[in-house]
């Protein structure tokens, strides 16, 4: 009964507001508005207004003939399709339901009243208007923003204002206000500044006010003082070469910058119009590509800017270079004296100089202190501008002989002239006294050559026995002249023509004798030792002394024969040749099997005898032997110790190795261990669990990839045959450090199923929380329901008890009582999300 009479009065209240507000529509009087509301729209000169005209009317379907019009009841027209915008027209707005006036550009003649009507249900005019009042606003006559006055003349910071009514002005400095005292006087055409200073630079705000229309606006001149430039005296006069380029760099102070020119006196011409001839306004360097003896001249640098203009004056003076004319080869005997001379032309006359050709030190003029054989004279004629240079070396020596420079300079170049002094001297055979005897064998043709060193060459001739050769016409012995150079071919056919023969070389200054010995070649001596220096299963490296040799006749070879130690014929033996500077390794034997072996020594006569007689068994088979890696350590490390091998590399390294002996069964492949870690107190500790083992076919070498920069890792390398490991190789290595890294703790970054998991979580908190508030304010929602339940009579639960609880039906339904505080935790289980009463804790989650 109580909720049907609160219907009742709900119902009742709703009908009274729907009368009220129908009645108080039913009273509405229609009128026009216009926007902006204020009766009276004033605005400067030049601004543009907006008017709308807007129907205040009960049904705006009603109004007809909404139009604009001025003072003189003249229809305001809209603007036409395609025409440029008129200084007034309308244009209907708000889908027709307004029209508005528009102004483009107000004009003093555009001031007055403005009338809108309208007709409302045909037979009812409405009419509004509105005033519009112009003024002039404040305008810069004559207020440039950039102004520069010269320093230490007066200036009027220019600042003229029109305005309607009139404004007026004052004057800031940097936001400081100015006062007319002292160097600043405020006038009507601007801020006169009595004797500028470069102080006054700065930025002066020029203020406009009209009190009336309370108008304020500010004009911000930047004042920048400028300098009259004064250009840097030039030298009285300027040395060019002829010939070559030229450049002098004017300097001059100024601001703004000064822009240069180049005047050339005699025509008063500006030289960047000249051929050859530029100038850098900016920089004011003069520069000319190749000086002509008619740029001798008087010149003018000239800087202006726009405060002012100077100038400096400067003579050109072109230098003609020096000109070597005359030096001349000499040829001198040895212990006499050489005079070197060099003849130079320029002007001014040059100086004359001489050094050793590819050395710096030149000489002075005098009595040289290094070496009192040798004297510099200068002769110096002014008239001629030329200068003659004298070379003197007394008591010449065979080291005197050679290249030199004569060097003429002045103030416009330096000139070179290469010329050779020849010193004579007699012949000798120092080049030969330490060549070897020549040999033969078997009646082969032997060739004894014989070039003597000497100034004018020498005449060879040959002796044997202390006769001519050739006047003994025998032909066993030939000469054969090649220039400087004779050769004696002997074709030994008994041994007397092994023996001494005797060079002679004769010039003008002098005599010497040669003597070259033939010899008969043999074969090598017997080889004296060979023993086995290591042993493996299919192989022997051996230590051989080899035979003493004659300087002259080397060994070219060492040879092996080896069999089995029980097989009596050499016939079948196995033969093995080496180079005399490589390993003698013997391989492909046979394991647990006993070898004879004998060696010779081989030159180009032939074969030596074999001796040298060594029996050695080899091993059984076994493991192959240790890898050697081919790396260069950085760090020689003790026997006991790894070597330090540095990896150019962060993050990989390739290791590379030799096929090491298989001791008699084929490698099957290699293993590669390494592991990081760190080397304290001598002690190596690896990481944990950070080793990587690989297992690589017969390969020599393997990348190790996925390291780390800046670490040491411990690298083994075992090779496998089929009977087992070979002894591991050890090798230290560091990374290189690479890019530096910033470093960062490590997060775990939440799962895609944990962020739904507390997303949901975080909803079905959010609608708890909403439930509560339900059940406190209205006594509504689940908890409210369950509240309303723990009420109910012990019969009505025993009902529930027979059909089962609420709970028991529905148990994700289940929430906490109302009042008691529990924590939610939120779990993920990978299939769904659960909300649990206790301890707040993520589970299966990254949180």
């Amino acid at each position: 009964m109580a909720s049907g009479v609160k219907l009742n009065s709900v119902s009742t209240t709703i009908f009274c507001w729907i009368t009220i507000l129908g009645f108080a529509q039913c009273q509405k009087i229609p009128s026009l508005q216009i926007l902006p509301a204020a009766s009276v729209q004033r605005k400067p000169v030049g601004a543009s207004l907006l008017l709308t005209c807007r129907p205040d009317v009960p049904d705006s379907t009603l109004i007809s003939d909404l139009r604009w019009s001025d003072n003189r009841n003249m229809t305001i027209p809209p603007k036409a399709a395609g025409q440029s915008s008129p200084p007034i027209y309308t244009e209907s707005i708000a889908s027709g339901q307004a029209l508005a006036l528009i102004f483009n550009s107000l004009q003093e003649s555009m001031a007055g009243i403005y009338y809108c009507a309208a007709s409302y249900s045909v037979t009812e005019q409405l009419g509004a208007s509105v005033s519009v009042e112009t003024y002039v606003a404040i305008t810069w006559k004559n207020a440039p923003e950039d102004q520069r006055p010269i320093l230490g003349e007066d200036y009027i910071v220019r600042c003229e204002v029109t305005a309607n009514p009139p404004a007026t002005v004052d004057w800031l400095r940097n936001g400081d206000p100015i006062r007319s005292v002292g160097r600043y006087v405020i006038e009507n055409r601007g801020l006169l500044i009595k004797n500028v200073s470069e102080s006054d630079d700065g930025l002066y705000t020029c203020r406009a006010a009209v009190i009336s229309t309370g108008e304020l606006a500010k004009r911000v001149i930047r004042v920048e003082v400028q300098i009259k430039p004064e250009v840097q005296k030039l030298p009285p006069i300027l040395d060019a070469v002829e010939d070559q380029s030229f450049s002098f760099l004017c300097n001059a102070t100024g601001k703004p910058v000064p822009e240069f020119q180049w005047i050339k006196k005699s025509t008063q011409q500006n030289v960047a119009d000249i051929d050859r001839f530029s100038v850098n306004p900016i920089t004011g360097q003069l520069d000319i590509s190749r000086v002509n003896k008619d740029d001798h001249d008087t010149y003018s640098c000239v800087a202006k800017n726009a405060a002012g203009i100077s100038e400096s004056t400067t003579r050109l003076n072109v230098l003609i270079r020096p000109k070597i004319i005359e030096f001349m080869n000499i040829t001198v005997p040895e212990n006499d004296e050489a005079v070197f001379a060099c003849r130079a032309f320029g002007r001014p006359p040059p100086e004359i100089t001489f050094r050793r050709f590819g050395t710096t030190e030149e000489y002075s003029v005098g009595l040289q202190v290094s070496d009192d054989r040798i004297v510099l004279d200068m002769d110096t004629n002014t008239e001629t501008s030329e200068t003659i240079g004298s070379l003197r070396i007394s008591k010449l020596t065979r080291t005197d002989d050679g290249l030199y420079d004569c060097i003429a300079r002045n103030p416009g170049d330096v000139a070179y002239k290469v010329g050779h002094i020849t010193v004579e001297y007699k012949p000798n055979f120092d080049h030969m006294k330490l060549l070897p005897p020549v040999f033969t064998w078997e009646q082969r043709p032997a060739n004894l050559s014989c070039f003597a060193q000497a100034i004018p060459n020498a005449t060879i001739e040959w002796r044997w026995n202390d006769r001519r050769i050739s006047d003994l016409y025998d032909q066993n012995m030939r000469i054969m002249d090649h220039g400087v150079r004779s050769d004696l071919i002997i074709s030994p056919l008994d041994s007397r023509y092994y023996s001494s023969y005797k060079c002679v070389a004769t010039n003008r200054l002098g005599r010497s004798e040669h003597i070259m010995e033939l010899r008969e070649a043999r074969i090598p001596d017997a080889i004296a030792q060979a023993k086995p220096r290591s042993v493996s299963a299919t192989s022997m490296t051996f230590d051989i002394i080899p035979p003493a040799v004659e300087k002259g006749l080397p060994i070219t070879a060492l040879s092996v024969q080896y069999k089995e130690e029980f097989n009596p014929d050499w016939n079948n033996a196995i033969n093995r040749t080496w180079s005399p500077d490589s390993p003698y390794i013997v391989e492909g034997l046979r394991p647990q099997t006993s070898y004879s072996f004998r060696f010779a020594a081989r030159n180009v006569v032939g074969l030596g005898q074999w001796s040298a007689y060594v029996t050695h068994s080899t091993p059984k088979r076994s493991e192959p032997e240790t890898p050697k890696t081919l790396h260069t350590p950085i760090q020689e490390e003790d026997e006991e110790e790894d070597a330090i091998v540095a990896s150019p590399y962060a993050d990989h390294f390739e290791l590379r190795w030799n096929v090491p002996v298989d001791n008699g069964e084929p490698i099957s492949f290699y293993r590669v261990k390494y592991c990081p870690g760190s080397k304290i107190n001598g002690v190596w500790t690896e990481l944990e669990g950070a080793c990587i083992e690989e297992d690589i076919p017969t390969a020599t070498h393997y990348e190790l990839r996925d390291l780390q920069a800046d670490t040491y890792y411990r690298i083994e390398l075992m090779a496998h045959n089929a009977i087992g490991f070979s002894k591991p190789a050890h090798l230290l290595l560091k990374t290189a450090r690479g890019i530096d890294e910033v470093l960062r703790v490590d997060e775990h970054a939440l799962s895609s199923a944990a962020i739904i998991g507390i997303v949901v979580g975080c909803v079905l908190l959010l609608l708890l929380v909403i439930d509560i508030l339900c059940c406190l304010i209205g006594n509504l929602g689940l908890l409210a329901t369950m509240c309303r339940r723990t009420k109910r009579s012990p019969s009505e639960l025993g009902d529930e008890e027979k059909l089962g609880r609420d709970d028991e039906k529905q148990p994700l339904n289940s929430l906490p009582e109302v009042g008691v505080k529990k924590n939610l935790s939120v779990e993920f289980d990978g299939r769904g999300v659960q909300t649990r009463s206790g301890e707040i804790i993520g589970k299966n989650s990254a949180v």
